[in-house]
C-alpha cells in the first residue's frame, strides 16, 4: 500500500468515525425521535443527490426496477466497503440483506442507537426509490432491524400492482424469511479498472459525503446554534480519540509544532488537497488549498461544515503530549493553521 492510499483510507475511516460519533451524540442529548429525523433528512438529501446519477452510473438502466434497485443497493453499499447481499425472486420482487459487522453502526456503536435512526433512513431512502423512478407502485418491505436484535438490516423491493400512498412505501413484516443466497447470482460492478486507490477514495468520498450532508441536515434539524454546538463537540471528540490511529496509519509523530504540521499535512493529502509548511522554532505554519471537503458549498453552509472540520484536528493536535495552540484562519479558497507551544 502506498502512502497516499493509506492517507485516502485513514480519511474514510475518520469520517465514517465522524459521524458515528456524532449520531450518538444526538441520540443521547437529543433523544431518539430527534435523531430519527435527522436520520431521515440525511438520507433523504443522499437520495437526492445521488441515487439517480448513481443508477446510470452502475448500467442498471433497462432492467425490472424492483430487481434494479436491490442490485443498485448491493453495488452502491459494495463500493463504499458495506457488505450487502442479493436474492431475486422475481422480476416484481427482490431482496437485500446487510451483513455484519454494520458499517453504520460500527463496533459497540450498535448498542447506543435507537430503532429511530434505522426506521429515519429507511424512509428517508428506502420509501422513496419508486418515487425517483417515476414508479409509484414500488415499495419496499422491511423484514429485520438492527436494533431489534433480529439478523441485521434485510428486506425487500416489491413492485405492487397498485399505486402506494405515502405510508405503503415503507411497510415492516417481521416474520418473514429471505431466499437462500446464492454467490453466483450477486451483481458485479460495470467492468472497469478498480485499483487499490481507486477504491480507497471511493470509500473516502462514500463517508465524507455523510458528514457534508449530515451538518447542513442537523442545521436544520436543530437550528444553528445547537447543531454546532453537538457537531463541534463530537469533531474534537473524534479527532482525540482517532489521532493514534491516524498516526500510524500515515507515519505521523507525537511530538511538537512541526511533527503536528506534518500530521496534518500527511492525512490532508488524503484528501487530494495540498498543503505548504514554514516553521521557525517556536511554531509551525501550514497553508493548505484544495479543501474538498467543502468543494461546491457556500455561504453559510460552507462555514458550518468547515467550523466543524476543523475541530477535528484540533482534536487530533490536543491528543498529543506537548501542549499546543492550534490557530485556524480563512484564506481565500484555503486554510492557514498556526501551531504553536501553549504558553505557560
Amino acid at each position: 500500500m502506498t502512502l497516499n492510499t493509506a492517507a485516502i483510507e485513514a480519511q474514510a475511516e475518520l469520517h465514517h468515525q465522524y459521524l458515528l460519533g456524532l449520531e450518538l451524540m444526538v441520540a443521547t442529548r437529543e433523544g431518539p425521535e430527534v435523531v430519527g429525523d435527522w436520520m431521515f433528512r440525511l438520507f433523504r438529501r443522499q437520495h437526492e443527490d445521488k441515487f439517480l446519477s448513481s443508477f446510470r452510473k452502475l448500467g442498471l438502466e433497462g432492467e425490472p426496477e424492483a430487481v434494479a434497485c436491490a442490485k443498485y443497493h448491493v453495488l452502491s453499499n459494495g463500493v463504499g466497503g458495506v457488505a450487502v447481499e442479493y436474492m431475486e425472486e422475481s422480476d416484481t420482487k427482490a431482496w437485500v440483506r446487510f451483513r455484519y459487522p454494520r458499517w453504520m453502526y460500527d463496533g459497540a456503536v450498535i448498542c447506543g442507537v435507537p430503532v429511530e435512526a434505522s426506521r429515519g433512513f429507511l424512509r428517508g431512502w428506502y420509501g422513496q426509490n419508486g418515487v425517483s423512478l417515476g414508479n409509484p407502485r414500488l415499495g419496499f418491505v422491511c423484514v429485520s432491524e438492527d436494533m431489534t436484535g433480529q439478523f441485521g438490516l434485510c428486506g425487500y423491493f416489491r413492485e405492487y400492482d397498485h399505486e402506494l400512498s405515502e405510508d405503503e412505501r415503507l411497510r415492516f413484516a417481521p416474520d418473514e424469511r429471505p431466499p437462500p443466497f446464492d454467490p453466483a447470482e450477486q451483481p458485479e460492478p460495470p467492468p472497469g479498472e478498480w485499483t487499490a486507490e481507486r477504491l480507497a477514495k471511493a470509500n473516502r468520498n462514500y463517508a465524507v459525503e455523510y458528514i457534508r450532508n449530515g451538518v447542513r441536515e442537523l442545521v436544520h434539524v436543530l437550528g444553528q446554534a445547537r447543531a454546532l454546538e453537538l457537531c463541534h463537540l463530537a469533531a474534537r471528540l473524534t479527532g482525540l480519540q482517532h489521532f493514534r490511529r491516524m498516526a500510524d496509519a500515515v507515519g505521523g509523530a507525537d511530538g511538537g509544532p512541526v511533527e503536528a504540521a506534518e500530521f496534518l499535512a500527511a492525512m490532508f493529502a488524503g484528501m487530494g488537497d495540498e498543503t505548504r509548511m514554514e516553521h521557525s522554532d517556536d511554531e509551525a505554519i501550514l497553508h493548505q488549498t484544495g479543501l474538498r471537503i467543502a468543494r461546491g458549498l457556500e455561504g453559510a453552509e460552507r462555514e458550518n461544515l468547515l467550523s466543524s472540520w476543523i475541530e477535528i484536528w484540533r482534536g487530533a493536535i490536543h491528543s498529543q503530549r506537548a501542549f499546543m495552540t492550534v490557530d485556524c484562519n480563512r484564506d481565500g479558497e484555503g486554510l492557514i493553521w498556526r501551531i504553536a507551544p501553549a504558553a505557560g
